[in-house]
């Protein structure tokens, strides 16, 4: 009978430090990252998005990136407003070469145009650019290890530059409320 009154009490302990420190944690401002953040005003809500290519990668993470925070995705006639999103740019460059002059370091460089319009087709948020930049070290005796490590670095990027674009416009929606 004691034994399980002693079991019980570490189990209370081990909830109450849990509890403090995920307490703790909230407290000082800890969040997941790409949780939260990001409110669009009501107005805001319904979207359309201006693509040369709706079924490539960076429109399908714009579109899901956009709908976890609120957008609804709506035709032209419907929409508040509009992205007219341009093509993504990749650039892939050497940084540094090795001993046997191959390249030993890369910058990775995704970019892309974007602007916020009206329902009307007027611009309401000018052109810019959003883009974002990783550098990753090179063995060139793993070409093909160093090929998937750069399709995976594409896609976190590709990730980072639709929040980046999403804090933008939220940034820019509040500030005409």
């Amino acid at each position: 009978m004691e034994r399980i009154t002693v079991m019980h009490k570490s189990r209370q302990i081990t909830y109450v430090l849990v509890l403090g420190l995920l307490s703790l944690l909230s407290a000082c401002g800890f969040q997941l990252r790409g949780s939260g953040g990001t409110n669009l005003p009501e107005s805001w809500r319904n979207m359309h998005l201006i693509t040369g290519n709706p079924n490539g990668e960076l429109s399908r993470e714009l579109q899901s990136t956009f709908s976890a925070n609120g957008v609804t995705w709506v035709d032209k006639q419907e929409a508040n407003y509009a992205i007219k999103l341009g093509p993504e740019q990749f650039k892939q460059r050497n940084l540094s070469l090795n001993a046997a002059a191959r390249a030993a370091e890369f910058e990775l460089t995704l970019s892309t145009n974007f602007s916020v319009l009206d329902s009307q087709g007027a611009a309401v948020m000018e052109l810019s650019q959003a883009s974002v930049i990783k550098q990753m070290e090179n063995d060139p005796r793993n070409v093909v290890g160093k090929a998937e490590e750069v399709r995976i670095l594409r896609s976190e990027m590709r990730t980072e530059l639709v929040q980046q674009m999403m804090r933008r416009i939220s940034f820019f929606a509040a500030s005409t409320q």
